[in-house]
């Protein structure tokens, strides 16, 4: 056996934790570089938006008229727009992301679990301008002929059905944004369903559960946390989402007053002004709207974690 004299031990210890001394100081480099761009994204449309801030105030998160001519811009239509457009579409896709879910990880069989899978992750890379020309070709005349039509005629003395059935407007761009979410919440939440340890399915079984009984006792709880974060990913991704909207909402610059009135979002107002906006208050105006949209996305991620936190903190205390 070949000895080794301390002073060598030492040399070849130092030089085995040389690459873990690299990894862990570019991986906090790379930490930090995502902070700063972060916090520069932010300083870049504060500084070119301050000017709309400037100018009108509050009036400007608040204020609901955007009219180019006589130089007044107010966000709220195009704020309210974006969270009903995204509320709507959370709405249709997180039970059925969730139910899809269930099915993939825990009750499919494997030999239709990983096409189906695949098939729906497949959502993820269609272009968001091939869902926007289906949304205008097919699912638009579709809906005001069927779903939007039978509303309005049924439920049309509810303000919120009230009012022509157009096809092209809020309820339409909710629908396109729920297919286009659907693989985040999918993919994540079969994830986090078939990473729970079979020891509580087993245990479960055990006690004389039926599968129902050990999917919503035992599976569902354990992951909740992590089937919360799905849900808010997906109505983060809801929320920035331009082409497909744009095509679809009507781009109405109003506050809209029922599902199927025609609105517009804060990234359709950017995308279909801000090339022909005439350097000054409008152009400030539109960086602006950028950044409400940032510090609302922020918003969401930061209370996202305290949920997810608390979700956690709970079941452990439990």
């Amino acid at each position: 056996m070949t000895a080794f004299s301390p002073s060598r031990l030492a040399r070849r210890g130092s030089g085995s934790r040389l690459p873990d001394r690299l990894f862990r100081g570019s991986s906090r480099v790379l930490a930090w570089a995502l902070v700063v761009s972060l916090i520069g994204l932010g300083a870049m449309l504060l500084v070119n938006g301050w000017g709309a801030f400037a100018t009108f105030g509050p009036a400007f998160v608040i204020g609901t008229d955007w009219d180019p001519v006589k130089n007044i811009y107010g966000a709220l239509p195009f704020i309210v727009g974006t969270l009903l457009s995204s509320a709507i579409a959370l709405v249709i896709a997180a039970p059925i992301g969730l139910l899809t879910a269930i099915f993939l990880a825990e009750l499919a069989p494997r030999r239709v679990a990983i096409p189906l899978t695949f098939t729906i992750e497949l959502l993820a890379a269609i272009p968001s301008v091939v869902f926007g020309l289906w949304g205008v070709f097919v699912l638009s005349p579709f809906l005001q002929s069927t779903i939007e039509a039978w509303a309005v005629d049924t439920l049309g003395w509810i303000p919120i059905f009230a009012g022509p059935p157009f096809g092209v407007g809020l309820f339409a761009a909710g629908v396109i944004l729920s297919i286009m979410i659907l693989p985040t919440i999918v993919s994540i939440a079969r994830e986090v369903i078939g990473s729970i340890p079979n020891s509580q399915r087993e245990a479960m079984y055990a006690l004389g559960a039926t599968r129902w009984e050990v999917v919503t006792r035992a599976v569902l709880p354990a992951a909740r946390s992590g089937i919360a974060g799905a849900i808010i990913l997906g109505f983060g991704r809801a929320l920035g989402e331009t082409m497909a909207v744009t095509m679809v909402i009507g781009n109405a610059q109003s506050i809209p007053q029922s599902l199927f009135d025609q609105a517009q979002t804060i990234a359709s107002q950017i995308a279909t002004t801000f090339n022909e906006a005439q350097v000054g208050i409008q152009t400030s105006s539109l960086i602006a709207l950028g950044l409400v949209l940032l510090v609302i996305t922020l918003g969401l991620n930061v209370g996202a974690r305290v949920l997810v936190g608390r979700t956690v903190t709970g079941a452990g205390g439990r």
